[in-house]
């Protein structure tokens, strides 16, 4: 039986263990001393088995993004990502034409049809856009906006064969009720972004169902005392999930601080929110049809706004736990199990029986050494 023997590992419920954890047809069979494992992954001491990281919100990586529409492009991201303990994703649109938007939506279909194995599994599809504010675009295209449009939004979600997981919408649009209303009803997640909500808008969405908040701080209405606008409502309202990018650049270490502080720790969620930029050098790129400019990692449109990330999740919890102070597994967590409950996956995001085997191996300095998914390895480092 495959697994791990005699092994430092976050089990859920448990703390980091010593333990050994056996794996049969891509599941947790069992955890404890004394398994039955004769097929042993590698695992060297000093280092930690987590749960495999999931990352709801990146749109590309090594060249590639989402938006280019091809099932190429989404395997070439699936692999990169494994190489930083990422297994599973939600491919992640932009703001753009409805032609492209279809063509995005249908690569992923596919590509989840033909059941492709070898990387970071794919859950299915984030809309960040078009329904979103002009007021606080970020690096989304404008001419692409929309008003909130439900039907848009069924035509979208057909084309994915249902895999629209998550929808990040400005609350404060005319019809954005209606819209959410529509998401919820399948089953996907509703998420503040881009938007020039206040706390009234976000009020009126939560009660429709929204739940989440789309890149917190990041292109959107800022707190401010007479009216505490979205930052402010994300910060209230123990029960929205809030995404950040943990990457100290899109938002300071103060700011994370604040946040992690004013959250209930299950609601705190780690995103990469990166481009094609991930995992290449600096130099010109390119997103949604503009072009970027990265320099010391980070990837700003020619204006200087920010576009997006050339974060790696393993760093994103290494900032969270050294830089902002987060307890290392609380940390894991904003990766592992809170993505996974905002998503309703029930499969995966911890270490416990009967849970797929999806597993991250750092070492004592946040490096990935393996990565394995569905019980099979798909990373190793050199």
């Amino acid at each position: 039986m495959q697994g791990f023997k005699k092994v430092k590992a976050y089990v859920y419920g448990k703390g980091i263990i010593t333990t050994d954890i056996a794996v049969k047809n891509g599941y947790i069979a069992e955890i404890g001393n004394g398994l039955d494992v004769t097929e042993p992954y590698p695992y060297k001491d000093g280092e930690v088995v987590l749960p495999g990281f999931i990352d709801e919100h990146i749109h590309g990586a090594a060249g590639k993004d989402g938006m280019d529409g091809t099932t190429e492009a989404i395997k070439t991201v699936s692999l990169a990502l494994a190489k930083e303990g990422t297994t599973s994703f939600l491919v992640t649109t932009m703001t753009q034409s409805e032609e492209n938007t279809l063509k995005a939506v249908e690569a992923v279909k596919e590509y989840k049809d033909r059941n492709t194995e070898g990387g970071a599994d794919v859950l299915g599809v984030h809309l960040e856009g078009p329904f979103i504010s002009e007021k606080h675009i970020g690096a989304q295209p404008l001419k692409y906006l929309k008003d909130p449009d439900p039907a848009f939004f069924e035509k979208i979600f057909a084309a994915s064969g249902g895999l629209v997981k998550m929808v990040t919408l400005a609350p404060e649009e005319p019809r954005s009720s209606d819209l959410i209303s529509a998401i919820k009803a399948h089953g996907a997640v509703a998420s503040a972004g881009h938007t020039d909500a206040g706390a009234e808008d976000i009020a009126r969405a939560m009660e429709k169902g929204l739940s989440c908040v789309t890149h917190t701080y990041n292109a959107m209405r800022p707190l401010h005392h007479r009216q505490i606008g979205t930052v402010g409502a994300a910060l209230l309202n123990d029960g929205l999930f809030c995404e950040v990018i943990c990457d100290l650049i899109h938002v300071s270490k103060d700011a994370v601080k604040l946040l992690a502080k004013n959250k209930p720790e299950n609601r705190l969620i780690l995103i990469t929110d990166s481009m094609r930029a991930k995992w290449l050098k600096d130099g010109e790129s390119e997103l949604g049809g503009q072009k970027v400019f990265v320099k010391d990692g980070q990837a700003r449109l020619a204006d200087g706004t920010l576009a997006g990330s050339t974060l790696k999740m393993n760093n994103a919890v290494k900032n969270l736990t050294l830089e902002c102070g987060i307890p290392f597994v609380k940390a894991v967590n904003c990766a592992t199990v809170n993505p996974a409950e905002n998503l309703g996956v029930t499969d995966r995001g911890i270490i416990a029986a009967n849970k797929r085997a999806d597993f991250t191996v750092l070492d004592g300095e946040f490096n990935v050494k393996q990565t394995i998914v569905f019980g099979n390895q798909v990373y190793i480092a050199d």
